[in-house]
């Protein structure tokens, strides 16, 4: 079990390192674990990059002492693309998924994050990358799964599909592909939820959550740091994979993006970053975010609430 007084802080250190002290990070402490690491040759000035040849090497070690961390029914999400050169994208995160699953993960699912944003560009022979992978990897095919807290509206479809209902739609519908898929569309009359898509867009970005605090944090973040994921993302798999409390940890923590997602949701945080400037920027977003939550909302006095300290804590 992790110690409190190591919970809701960000460590400043390399994570291949940080990840073997025991202390810090004991086995099965952990309940999702949400980064997304350095690509392939990319953030040199900060982090040096890593060749795409040597990419599954570098990272496997880091895997395992993850795998180690994480409890049994936790969930690990790698947000990772690989990079075109030469014409041509490389395979090393093909390579570093088979590895991963030698490694005993499971590979559950692949969700496509669609980026509304995307900088626009023009290239010969490709457009512009709008999309990026989140990997669902697990230590256990059950696994803790929320999946009524990211349920989004039916649709306008629905009105104009419900009012042309015929004697099929009340039965039990076996897809014609034999795929073995079997569907009742009366079963939906009454729904206004849905189960969403593994495709995840969203709308309002930055404004889901508490007044503008998200959106000014998100603006210091993306001076900082130059590859900064929205909270929506992490925010997203923490409500999915996890409960209040439960203790989120990013390894490559930035300028603390999955520390204030963890940190709306009322869940505790844990975070490794190299680099200095970053984690002051995280500290400060995550001091704000919690100022804007004990103005919002009121105290349990049942359960204790994630306390944010902004400290820089040198291991």
């Amino acid at each position: 079990m992790m110690s409190p007084d190591n919970l809701n802080k960000i460590y400043q250190g390399d994570c291949r390192e940080l990840l073997f002290n025991t202390a810090l990070f004991p086995d099965k402490s952990v309940n999702l674990i949400v980064t997304s690491p350095p690509y392939a040759e990319k953030r040199k000035t900060s982090y040096g990059g890593t060749h795409q040849d040597k990419y599954v090497e570098w990272f496997l070690p880091i895997a395992s002492e993850l795998k180690r961390i994480l409890t049994d029914d936790g969930s690990f999400i790698l947000n990772i693309k690989e990079h075109p050169e030469n014409g041509e994208r490389g395979t090393y995160v093909f390579e570093l998924i088979l590895e991963l699953r030698k490694q005993g993960w499971f590979w559950i699912e692949e969700y496509c994050w669609y980026k509304k944003n995307s900088f626009p560009g023009k290239w010969p022979n490709r457009f512009r990358d709008s999309w990026e992978r989140c990997f669902h990897l697990t230590k256990n095919k059950k696994f803790q799964m929320n999946q009524d807290e990211v349920m989004v509206p039916i649709g306008e479809w629905a009105d104009k599909r419900f009012k042309s209902m015929n004697e099929k739609d009340f039965v039990r519908h076996i897809s014609k592909n034999n795929s073995h898929l079997g569907r009742n569309v009366s079963n939906w009359l009454d729904k206004k939820k849905v189960y969403p898509h593994n495709v995840l867009v969203f709308e309002e970005e930055h404004r889901l959550y508490l007044s503008n605090v998200v959106e000014t944090a998100v603006n210091i973040s993306t001076q900082s740091h130059s590859a900064i994921f929205p909270v929506e993302l992490p925010s997203w798999f923490i409500r999915l994979f996890t409960k209040e409390h439960d203790i989120v940890l990013d390894p490559f923590m930035g300028s603390g993006t999955t520390a204030a997602a963890a940190l709306l949701h009322n869940r505790n945080y844990i975070g490794i970053e190299m680099i200095e400037n970053y984690i002051a920027a995280a500290n400060l977003n995550l001091a704000e975010i919690e100022k804007d939550i004990l103005k919002s909302k009121p105290k349990s006095k049942d359960k204790p609430q994630p306390s944010h300290r902004p400290l820089q804590v040198r291991v």
